[in-house]
């Protein structure tokens, strides 16, 4: 089943494994039930065992990240109080399933098809029953993936709540611009969208820690960047309002302190439908 999943699914697996570690945790800071189910499906592709905790290489490095990042994720959606939600190269993800979301949300999930097709195998197996209506969008984020969504169901007069999560650092500056300029012609006033940030200040980051790991070259040699620092300036010029929060705020905010840097995430209000 995992043969035909493209490289990038290697990343999706290996969060799927350190969210299962998470959900094992005492203290953790979400569940997620079908996170080891993801991860024994595709542990041809990472081979770690499901029951492992992350000691070395990228496992170790990203537990904590993923860890956070996930649960300020969770809040976020929750919290924009759309009735759509749409969650870009869902991969592996599964907050249509696992949580509480209000009645009415209407939940799109776009990826590659080989990607849906191994989740909701998976998925299917453990019996997973949405929480919210499910809406499955295969599409490729590099050709014409806004007619596909408008075409499931997307109503781009309604605000809807955007999540990244993961996505921009494996495409370059112009495909990203690209992405988000198709998001922003899609979000109606009101509309949230969230992703990573890396901040200009950041000189030994998150990633350049995983780029300087031996043996991390068949994940981190697909990574082009994104906008890089400039996230929130081009979020400005195009009609959002950015808010930005550093990893190390969230780390203290969770009760997750360790070794931060500025790395964080952006949260962005759509005010206009007026790009620049």
């Amino acid at each position: 089943m995992t043969e035909s999943l493209p490289a990038v699914s290697l990343t999706a697996v290996g969060v799927a494994a350190l969210r299962a570690y998470e959900s094992r945790r005492p203290d953790r800071l979400f569940d997620d039930p079908y996170a080891a189910a993801f991860h024994a499906a595709g542990s041809s592709l990472l081979p770690v065992a499901p029951g492992e905790t992350p000691q070395g290489g990228l496992g170790a490095l990203f537990a904590r990240q993923v860890a956070i990042r996930t649960r300020f994720y969770d809040d976020y959606l929750l919290a924009a109080g759309c009735a759509q939600v749409v969650v870009l190269a869902a991969g592996l993800d599964a907050r249509a399933f696992r949580l509480a979301w209000p009645p009415g949300v209407r939940l799109f999930e776009l990826d590659l098809p080989e990607v849906l097709t191994f989740k909701d195998e998976v998925l299917a197996r453990q019996g997973a029953v949405p929480s919210c209506e499910r809406v499955v969008v295969p599409a490729d984020l590099r050709d014409d993936w806004a007619g596909a969504l408008r075409a499931a169901g997307f109503d781009p007069g309604l605000p809807a709540a955007w999540l990244a999560e993961g996505l921009l650092v494996y495409l370059t500056r112009q495909e990203a611009d690209a992405l988000l300029s198709t998001v922003t012609e899609l979000s109606a006033p009101g509309s949230r969208v969230s992703f990573e940030h890396r901040s200009a200040e950041t000189r030994d980051g998150l990633l350049a820690r995983a780029e300087a790991t031996p043996g991390a070259e068949r994940i981190t040699r697909l990574w082009h960047g994104g906008l890089g620092d400039e996230a929130p300036e081009w979020l400005r010029g195009h009609g959002w309002a950015p808010t930005v929060v550093s990893h190390a705020e969230l780390a203290v905010k969770y009760h997750r302190p360790g070794d931060e840097t500025l790395d964080g995430f952006v949260t962005a209000l759509r005010q206009s439908s007026t790009l620049r």
